[in-house]
């Protein structure tokens, strides 16, 4: 048995060090969980900048794990539903579970959680709470779904932002058969609720990108986008008017900004929509305060909701669609890094290398 566990540390912004931690003890409310593949999103890549919300001690980042029950006490195996050899996935919220907010169904406000995967302090017992590991520590509380062995590792790590697609498109945006729906920003989380809108029997669905994301419109019409709009340069549309002539006059039913970073598809998505028709907001701008027309939505009788991560709900959908065979999935995935090359991978993600035909990245900790 393996005494001690490779992770990689971030110690400050674009900072990295690989180090060891002693494997921990597993009791019998608690487990361990040997790391096959961890997803990286736009916030690893805000996080790895220092950006925002990044723990101001060093930390084992990584927060969308999934791999093999290596170990498991008895009380957890019985309230998870798991055995050793299963295969889970992990949200990174790790709440208290006794709450009032808990116990109605929000654990996702739970003002009483400490901990977290991917963003907890290493000074908090056993360290090992982040998914760029060889391993990662099950507190008692943790959340967790099982996956098919079945599925190819890099389709199965992409429960994650597939669920945000599910949870921002159908759960929180209501789309629905023969629906129009409006997606600002092309990334992974961008053809996932294209996915997930098409799923759910959206008619008309729009997604926009600029001119580097050619190859990801390309891929969001494989997967069932009806329409893609650049929105930069010298071809460059505006997507108010795009949806207007693609419509006949008549906007959007749902439209979701998912843009990092940015100010002008918030009022974008407002103007894309029909009267009383939906916005949901899930591109994190750092921050910053951003300019709201709010005549826009008291005039138009708009429904505006943020989107704050993935539930367990939209996390069970996502599975059962990647487990369904329904998309070919694996054409997302672009990139597989080692557990040494964690900034590499962030850094590929973020477009800052040579090579910008990134997507769908992950670590795989045994690569």
């Amino acid at each position: 048995m393996t005494e001690m566990v490779r992770a990689a540390v971030q110690t400050g912004p674009r900072q990295i060090e690989m180090r060891e931690f002693p494997r921990p003890t597993v009791g019998p409310d608690d487990g361990l969980l040997r790391v096959e593949a961890n997803g990286i999103c736009g916030s690893d890549v805000e996080i790895y900048r220092g950006h925002m919300g990044m723990n101001p001690n060093p930390f084992i980042p990584g927060h969308e794990p999934m791999g093999i029950i290596e170990e498991i006490g008895e009380r957890a195996a019985e309230r998870w539903g798991v055995q050793v050899g299963d295969r889970v996935a992990l949200e990174v919220i790790v709440p208290c579970r006794s709450c009032e907010d808990c116990l109605m169904g929000r654990y996702q406000a739970c003002r009483f959680r400490k901990y977290g995967h991917g963003v907890t302090g290493i000074d908090v017992d056993p360290s090992l709470w982040g998914g760029f590991a060889e391993y990662l520590y099950l507190s008692p509380n943790t959340v967790m779904h099982k996956i098919s062995r079945d599925l190819p590792v890099e389709v199965a790590a992409m429960y994650n932002p597939l669920g945000a697609g599910v949870r921002w498109a159908v759960d929180l945006g209501e789309a629905g058969l023969g629906d129009t729906v409006v997606v600002l920003g092309a990334g992974q989380r961008g053809i996932a609720a294209v996915i997930a809108a098409k799923s759910v029997g959206a008619s008309n669905v729009i997604i926009t990108g600029l001119e580097r994301d050619a190859h990801k419109l390309a891929l969001a019409r494989e997967f069932g986008a009806d329409h893609t709009v650049v929105v930069d340069g010298d071809g460059g549309t505006d997507i108010v008017d795009a949806v207007a002539e693609i419509t006949g006059g008549r906007m959007a039913d749902l439209a979701l900004d998912l843009t990092p970073m940015a100010a002008g598809p918030v009022t974008d998505a407002l103007k894309s929509v029909r009267h009383g028709g939906r916005v949901v907001l899930a591109g994190l701008k750092g921050h910053r305060d951003i300019p709201v027309a709010t005549d826009l939505i008291v005039n138009r009788a708009l429904t505006v909701k943020g989107a704050f991560g993935v539930d367990a709900a939209a996390n069970k959908k996502a599975i059962e669609l990647l487990e369904s065979g329904r998309f070919p999935f694996e054409r997302l995935h672009t990139h597989t890094f080692g557990l040494d090359d964690v900034g590499l991978a962030i850094e590929t993600l973020a477009g800052e290398t040579d090579d910008q035909s990134a997507l769908h990245v992950s670590v795989h900790p045994a690569a």
